[in-house]
């Protein structure tokens, strides 16, 4: 018998069902271990959580009560009680530490494509100019800790070690100019991004 999906468990379940559902589910993700790869360190001042790796440190305030304590060559989160609300903020407190940890060691990446004829970005220093339809360029300076890189003309890759920066940024340079839901669903989207385009409007 093959696993049912998320959605699938949810299906049919009242709202406070599924609400206590979810909240399990991030409870169980809280307990997870996080394995610290060699040339990681990890420190904690009271809520305040530091992860130094190969590719640079990040730091996280936790919520009251939430804990992180170091065994061996893992990282254990705990909580204080089995609240609700203690529940749901020990998976989320797990995930971003485990996300500091991916952050420091590989790295995050997002990429963008822009579609549209004439479209095209290009660096400038630190900054990229995209030029998208506009009567003028449009330069994107990135913020402290992020990289923007042109492989092609048509392509933006976003990197950085705050995965949350990493995410904001590119959504940022999506928002110059979001892709149209007409036409060729011209402008600038995530690749791989499913574009939904409506029929234009014909003349009888």
């Amino acid at each position: 018998m093959c696993a049912a999906t998320g959605g699938n468990r949810l299906r049919g379940r009242s709202a406070a069902a599924a609400a206590r559902w979810v909240v399990a589910a991030v409870s169980r993700v809280g307990r997870r271990p996080i394995a610290l790869p060699g040339g990681v360190q990890l420190r904690i001042e009271g809520s305040r959580v530091s992860v130094k790796g190969p590719k640079g440190e990040l730091q996280q305030t936790l919520p009251a009560g939430i804990a992180v304590q170091v065994e061996g060559d893992h990282a254990v989160v705990t909580r204080p009680d089995d609240e609700r609300r203690s529940r749901a903020l020990h998976g989320l407190s797990r995930t971003l530490v485990a996300n500091m940890v991916d952050g420091v060691t590989q790295g995050f990446s997002k990429s963008l494509d822009l579609v549209g004829t004439g479209y095209r970005a290009a660096k400038s220093g630190k900054k990229i100019v995209l030029t998208v339809g506009y009567s003028h360029p449009v330069e994107v300076q990135p913020p402290a800790g992020v990289d923007l890189e042109v492989p092609a003309p048509n392509s933006i890759v976003v990197r950085g070690i705050d995965k949350q920066l990493v995410g904001q940024t590119a959504a940022d340079i999506r928002s110059v100019r979001k892709p149209s839901a007409y036409g060729e669903g011209k402008g600038i989207r995530y690749t791989g991004e499913r574009v939904r385009v409506k029929e234009g409007k014909t003349g009888k």
